[in-house]
């Protein structure tokens, strides 16, 4: 059958979307808080070039991540339509291949975080940690 298939994509799918909040919140902090580093030549942190191509390098990650997930979902549909060893097998494989990308996005996404963000982001009024907690939990 395509339960173990059916049950891997869903965590593909929550590691997605920690890795999504992680950017969009990465986004939004560096922007709103985070000051410039004192070398870095610009006025504000939303402006420094290695912080622009770093955040655009995670949202493209995440986009590649998002595109081999819909993949995987295609071939666990086609499984519970028609469920051989065949299609449970490429779902398998499908899922597995999509749960590698969005668990290695999940966990960067969420370490990049605090390194882009800066030492402000790790205090405890942001609660940005529990993307990291949740990654990896």
């Amino acid at each position: 059958t395509a339960d173990g298939a059916i049950f891997q994509i869903i965590q593909a799918a929550v590691d997605l979307g920690i890795a999504k909040a992680a950017i969009d919140e990465t986004v939004d902090f560096v922007r709103t808080k985070s000051r410039a580093w004192i070398d870095s030549g610009v006025d504000h942190a939303w402006q420094d070039p290695y912080t622009i191509q770093a955040i655009g390098d995670l949202r493209l990650r995440a986009n590649a991540a998002e595109a081999v997930l819909e993949k995987a979902g295609l071939a666990v549909d086609r499984a519970v339509a028609d469920p051989n060893e065949k299609t449970v097998a490429e779902a398998q494989i499908a899922v597995a291949e999509s749960k590698i990308l969005t668990t290695e996005i999940a966990i960067n996404a969420t370490n990049r975080l605090f390194e882009l963000a800066g030492t402000r982001s790790t205090l405890a009024e942001h609660n940005l940690d529990r993307h990291w907690r949740n990654a990896r939990t």
